[in-house]
């Protein structure tokens, strides 16, 4: 199958990576030469350690990044059969790439967004095709995470959900259809987690390493909400419950004040260098 990846930031050079391990040949487009460059350069140390663990990933390095064709333009995706937009989080921003790909596409491909909040029944509406648009979030890192929320908007077609779910089981990944409703499952069950832990923080119930030890150790959890939140961008983290909050109208989601703040500070997580921690050496 020939894959377009609009978008070549951590997602969607996990999903380029993804595609291309389990033999598609993918167009991975960013308007930006530098970031397709070092996605290219992140991509190949991925697939070095993967294969060094024998994760199971298909083939040898060279021939995975071999089927990844780095572009800056729009041509190189005509003639796929499957395109995931994996662009900034941003509604007007995506509303334009699923317009462009609406014209510029074939009728019969499928044009999914890996929006984490975003409607898709909205971005449908742009295109000459909304029963051909669908949601395909996948969970971060994409090489390791298995979950994909395949989220049908009002108008995505049958045919569509069922290619769409074949192609996750084709990428060992495991499906779970969800409709289209404000922060899908995912997101709609760990925000509104992480703006209370947030809250419990700013009202000074416990430390910040308290609060992640106590889920973590107490809840199972693979890591506390607070360092997840800074993992996920805080930035990132406000939108989501902006979303939520928009749709539902409920006072349950209205965002803490302390994370608009950090937000306001550009205290953003491990992308910043700070967060509710600070990471000296991850500042990008």
């Amino acid at each position: 199958m020939k894959i377009a990846v609009i978008g070549a930031g951590t997602m969607g050079r996990g999903i380029a990576r993804v595609c291309a391990a389990h033999g598609h040949r993918v167009a991975l487009q960013d308007v930006d030469s530098k970031i397709l460059g070092n996605s290219m350069e992140l991509i190949r140390r991925g697939l070095e350690k993967s294969l060094e663990r024998d994760s199971g990933e298909m083939g040898s390095v060279a021939a995975v990044l071999d089927r990844i064709r780095p572009t800056t333009g729009w041509e190189n995706t005509a003639g796929s059969e499957m395109v995931i937009e994996a662009v900034v989080e941003k509604f007007e921003l995506k509303r334009e790439v699923f317009r462009k790909l609406g014209d510029l596409c074939d009728a019969g491909a499928i044009l999914a967004s890996n929006t984490s909040s975003i409607p898709i029944t909205r971005l449908a509406a742009v295109t000459k095709r909304p029963e051909r648009v669908i949601g395909m979030h996948f969970m971060n890192p994409v090489p390791r995470m298995k979950l994909v929320e395949v989220i049908r908007g009002l108008q995505t077609g049958r045919e569509t959900v069922d290619s769409t779910v074949a192609l996750a089981r084709q990428l060992e990944k495991v499906p779970v259809e969800v409709r289209d409703f404000p922060g899908f499952v995912t997101n709609r069950i760990l925000m509104p987690m992480i703006n209370e832990a947030v809250t419990a923080l700013m009202e000074g119930v416990a430390e910040a390493e308290g609060i992640d030890r106590i889920m973590h150790l107490g809840m199972n959890h693979p890591m506390g909400p607070l360092r997840l939140a800074d993992l996920i961008g805080l930035d990132v983290c406000l939108h989501v419950m902006e979303v939520l909050f928009d749709g539902f109208k409920d006072p349950k989601y209205r965002p803490c004040p302390l994370l608009r703040q950090m937000v306001d500070a550009g205290w953003l997580g491990r992308k910043t260098g700070r967060g509710f921690y600070t990471y000296p050496g991850d500042r990008h």
